[in-house]
């Protein structure tokens, strides 16, 4: 630990503070606010956004509001998907319960991965489409890429539903071939529209 943050401190200041502040996080998620329905989700997705900050603060670039938006949004997704996974389950009785399932019930794991799920969407799409992307990239041809998001997330809710999975998003994500194929035509079509 340490170490690390003799090197976020030669980085710069911000990095260090980045760190500061998720270790801060990870220790009252840890003493307790991992049981509180809800705001569990919050602090993971904070953990992730942090990085985001830390990693943009360390290679002196400002962060994008863009990133940050479709990487909460994402973040938030991905932990209510894990959330809906852990409360499968549970309920069959091939995991044990963390306190906090107690409290989620599937409907409300199905509405909040529903409205994050919308909000990756819609936040991706207004970057796609945004000037600020546009003058970036020089191509307003980045909307062609977002039937990818569309068809990804939406696998990743058949996954999570329909079979049972999702605990572990980094493992679905590289063993699923239509998400290993969604993720390629996506990072392909992608290079291609902004050369």
């Amino acid at each position: 630990m340490l170490a690390g943050l003799g090197i976020g401190l030669a980085a710069s200041t911000g990095v260090l503070l980045s760190l500061l502040v998720y270790l801060s996080l990870s220790l009252v998620y840890s003493l307790g606010l991992k049981n509180v329905l809800i705001l569990d989700v919050f602090l993971i997705a904070s953990g992730f956004m942090i990085r985001i900050l830390a990693g943009t603060l360390g290679v002196g670039i400002p962060p994008s509001r863009w990133l940050l938006l479709c990487g909460l949004m994402l973040t938030l997704f991905l932990g209510f998907a894990k959330r809906r996974a852990e409360l499968n389950l549970t309920a069959e009785g091939r995991r044990e319960s963390r306190r906090t399932l107690m409290h989620y019930t599937g409907p409300l794991l199905d509405a909040a991965m529903g409205i994050t799920a919308a909000c990756v969407i819609m936040s991706y799409s207004l970057y796609a489409m945004s000037s600020e992307t546009i003058r970036a990239h020089g191509t307003a041809n980045l909307i062609y890429t977002v039937p990818f998001i569309v068809y990804g997330v939406l696998r990743y809710l058949f996954l999570v539903e329909s079979r049972q999975r999702g605990e572990d998003p980094a493992r679905e994500l590289a063993r699923d071939p239509q998400m290993l194929i969604v993720g390629v035509g996506w990072l392909v079509v992608t290079l291609l529209l902004i050369r």
